[in-house]
Order: C-alpha cells, then sequence, then structure tokens
C-alpha cells in the first residue's frame, strides 16, 4: 500500500506541474511574454537544428578521404627539364578547408592562392623521379590551375599544357568544390633528356582507391602508357633488359607465393612424395605446361571472351579437388605426371591473367619479361616444395602416420577448393555463352588455338619420352620409388 500511495502522489505533483506551466504560458500578462516567445523558439528551433546540418554545405568534409581518386599524369623531358603534369580531384587535397560561396560552390578566386601549399604538400612530397638511377631531389610546382570536371584537356600532353597556361577560371563559375579538378605541373631540373628515367609514385594516400594513368613522352617523339592502382614501387619508364627481367622474376616469385590456390595444388602434387628426386617428372611436367599456356596467352593465343578467366578459375578450385580426392582414395604416383601436365594447362591460363596488368611494364622487351616472370614462378615453386617436402617428411614420420596423415590434410583442403568451385562455378554460371559465328574472325581463332594444341601435344611427347626413361631406371634399381 505505502509503495501504491507514493506513485498516486507523485503522479498527483506531475499533474500539478504541468497545469502550472500551462497557465503561466497561456497567463495574458505583458510581463510573461518573453517566456512565451522564448519556449516557442526552442520549439520551432529544434526541427531546424536537426534538419539545416543535412542541407547546409560542411567545412569539414573537406577531411573525408574520398572512396576512389583518378590521377591523371603526363612525364616528358624537355631539354633539361622533365615536366611532370598532373589532374587530380581537388577533394583528395585532405586537410585544407578551400573556401566555398552560397550552396557550397567552390570560391575559385580565393582557392587559387591556396592551392601552391596544397600541390607541394599532397603531389610533390609524395613522386620521386630518378634520372640513370639517382633521384631527383629539387622539385618546382611551377603552375597550379583549378578545371572544371567537363574539360577534356588531359586527352593529350600538348592541350594539357596549354590548358594549364590559360587564364584562371572565371570566378563566378558555379562548381562544386568535391567536381572540381587541380591541375598542377611539377618540374625537376635533370642532365639531359636522353637519361634514363624512373618514377615512384606514391600517391596511393589520396584516396580509398587511387588509380593512376600515367604516360610517358620520350625525346623519340613515341608514347608509354601506365596504368596502376595504389603503390606500384618505382616504374622504370623506359626500361632496359636487365631491370625488367629483375621485375618480372619477383612478380612471378611474389605471384606464386601469394596465390594460395596454386599452393594448394602444388600440396596435393607433393603429399605421397618425400624426396625432390621423385618429384622431377611430375614438376617438370606442371611447369612444362603452364609455360605453354602462360605464354600463349600472353601472345593473343588465348579466347577473350568475357566467360574464359571465371571458367579458368572454377577449374584451377576443380584440380584441387581432383587431386586431393586422388590421394585420399590412393593414387597411382607413377602416372601422376599425366594429371599435373593436364591440369598444369589450367594454371598457365591462370598465370596469364595476373601477368597482363604487369606487361605495360615490359617496355620493349616483352620475351624477357615473359621468359622472367616464369623463371619467378619456378622459383617460387622449387622454395614451396624446398619448405613443404621435408615438413610433411618429419610430420609422417614422428607425429602421425602417413596415410592418415596424407588423408586428413587432402580432406582439409578438398574442403576448402570444394567450396572455391562452388562460388565460382555460381560466379561462371551468370555469364551467357553462344557459339561464334562461322566467319574469319573464327577461323583465325581456331588457328591460334590449333597452334597451342600443337605445342602441347609435343610436350605431352616431351614428359612421355622422359617418363618412359625414368620408370626404365626406376627398373634397373637407378632410382627408387618413393
Amino acid at each position: 500500500m505505502h509503495v501504491v500511495w507514493t506513485v498516486l502522489r507523485r503522479d498527483a505533483a506531475d499533474c500539478m506541474f504541468a497545469m502550472q506551466i500551462r497557465h503561466v504560458i497561456l497567463r495574458p500578462d505583458t510581463q510573461l511574454r518573453p517566456v512565451r516567445r522564448f519556449l516557442s523558439r526552442l520549439v520551432l528551433g529544434i526541427p531546424l537544428a536537426i534538419v539545416l546540418p543535412s542541407v547546409l554545405p560542411r567545412a569539414l568534409d573537406a577531411h573525408e578521404i574520398p572512396a576512389a581518386v583518378t590521377v591523371l599524369a603526363f612525364v616528358k623531358p624537355d631539354g633539361h627539364m622533365l615536366r611532370v603534369v598532373l589532374r587530380v580531384p581537388l577533394e583528395a587535397m585532405r586537410d585544407t578547408d578551400f573556401p566555398l560561396r552560397q550552396f557550397g560552390y567552390l570560391d575559385v578566386a580565393k582557392t587559387q592562392p591556396m592551392l601552391h601549399n596544397a600541390a607541394a604538400t599532397w603531389l610533390g612530397d609524395y613522386i620521386t623521379v630518378f634520372e640513370n638511377g639517382s633521384a631527383l631531389t629539387q622539385v618546382r610546382v611551377a603552375v597550379t590551375r583549378i578545371s572544371v570536371p567537363a574539360d577534356r584537356s588531359f586527352t593529350d600532353y600538348d592541350k594539357a599544357v596549354a590548358n594549364l597556361s590559360a587564364p584562371a577560371l572565371d570566378s563566378t563559375v558555379d562548381l562544386p568544390w568535391r567536381q572540381a579538378m587541380l591541375d598542377v605541373e611539377l618540374e625537376y631540373p635533370i642532365a639531359s633528356a636522353q637519361s634514363r628515367f624512373s618514377i615512384h609514385s606514391a600517391l596511393a594516400h589520396l584516396g580509398v582507391r587511387t588509380s593512376t594513368v600515367l604516360r610517358f613522352l620520350p625525346p623519340d617523339g613515341s608514347e608509354r602508357a601506365y596504368q596502376f592502382t595504389g603503390d606500384p614501387g618505382t616504374v622504370a619508364l623506359d626500361p632496359r633488359w636487365h631491370q625488367a627481367a629483375l621485375r618480372f622474376v619477383r612478380l612471378g616469385f611474389e605471384h606464386i607465393l601469394g596465390g594460395i590456390d596454386h599452393l594448394l595444388f602444388v600440396l596435393c602434387l607433393v603429399i605421397p612424395f618425400r624426396r625432390i628426386r621423385s618429384l622431377v617428372a611430375i614438376i617438370t611436367s606442371f611447369t612444362l605446361a603452364h609455360s605453354i599456356t602462360l605464354v600463349s596467352s600472353a601472345m593473343g593465343l588465348a579466347p577473350d571472351a568475357l566467360w574464359f578467366p571465371p571458367l579458368i578459375e572454377a577449374l584451377v578450385a576443380l584440380s584441387i579437388v581432383y587431386m586431393a580426392l586422388e590421394n585420399i582414395v590412393g593414387a597411382k604416383l607413377d602416372r601422376r605426371w599425366i594429371i599435373a601436365f593436364g591440369f598444369g594447362l589450367v594454371h598457365g591460363f591462370a598465370f596469364s591473367f595476373a601477368l597482363r596488368e604487369t606487361m605495360q611494364f615490359a617496355g620493349s622487351h616483352l620475351a624477357v619479361s615473359l621468359l622472367s616472370f616464369n623463371v619467378g614462378v619456378e622459383l617460387g615453386q622449387l622454395f614451396v616444395l624446398a619448405v613443404t617436402v621435408p615438413a610433411l617428411a618429419f610430420l609422417f614420420r614422428h607425429m602421425v602416420a602417413e596415410r592418415m596423415g596424407t588423408i586428413m590434410l587432402s580432406v582439409l583442403v578438398a574442403h576448402t577448393a570444394w567450396h572455391w568451385m562452388l562460388d565460382r562455378g555460381a560466379a561462371l554460371s551468370e555469364y551467357q555463352f553462344h557459339w561464334p559465328a562461322l566467319d574469319v574472325a573464327f577461323a583465325l581463332s581456331a588457328v591460334r588455338g590449333s597452334i597451342v594444341v600443337v605445342i602441347a601435344a609435343f610436350a605431352w611427347w616431351l614428359m612421355s619420352t622422359l617418363g618412359a626413361r625414368l620408370a626404365r631406371m626406376d627398373t634397373h634399381g637407378e632410382v627408387q620409388a618413393p
């Protein structure tokens, strides 16, 4: 009863307070008009405080990181000066509060004096140019200019330079600041326009995803185009053969170590084997097969249909599932090189997809770069084998029985690859396959495909001969079975 009485008394007090407030507000006394005016403004101010921030432009937006940024760049040695002409979105110049007019339009006249410092801080400090291997430490922001997004001058170097030299944009133009473009010319003193130049464009900080389209204009009048995402490291704009070779050896090595599907396939290949010597035929077969399709695809002999890359990715997952299941049920190890050759053709196409985006860094050394990438892949495979084979031998000798360990590892690999195969198969099913028209283009494609088939058949014959010789050596006891 006491609790009920307390609640009723509190409610009555609240009702009396509400009636008093109502009496005060509605009281016609002129002395209470300021109170009523204050309360009315408070009631109207709450909705406005909620709505206005979403309508009016916010200065703090200048500090947000853009989701996607595209940088257009020209690099041209001209006499004793190397010019780097850039176009970047103005919103990528963060930590700079550019003056705005009404409705969020950029105040071009007040913004122009701030552009030099913004360009030096966000662009000049993140671009390093090398002449004959030595970094150029002197850089000057020569010209800056605001451009509208519809301006098409950066389709050509001369047009881009002419646009930078044009009068500043009319300050009365209604240009939303998020759509404004910043054009910049950086100048680097050089010894000679005939030198070898490299560039490290570390502009990935401009956005969550930064894409750069860079065109190098050497003195001979040619043009070399590069396109990359993020920070590609130091790019030789006119690479010599050894520079291209070193770069692609590293790319091949990193690709095989970073490709978990390729590593799982190699693991399934070597699980039943204890010694490197026993893997000679298998690794040679896999290497020869993927080299054929890798080079063929890089030379344009592979199908260019949209469904082809998803098909290859699904077949790569299938190859892992098959090899794992073969290890579980028990494989004929003397014929494993055949399976390695067949699936090696598939993995070669997968390697080529990773190579396509990097061939732009080869310069005029296409053949050297292809060979070097393949060498890097083989070095990566040998490194994996040098680690995996002894590790498996130790595992099966001291921790688990070989047959049980083979089954356990293969089941884990098969489970992972099975999900990959289903996911990639679902992605492949979204593509529509159309039979090609029987025309000249189809005939040319058939001829290119037949060349790959002939090369693969010749490689198969070589592997068959090698396999037969190894079998005869096993029969005479010169090579012990694994």
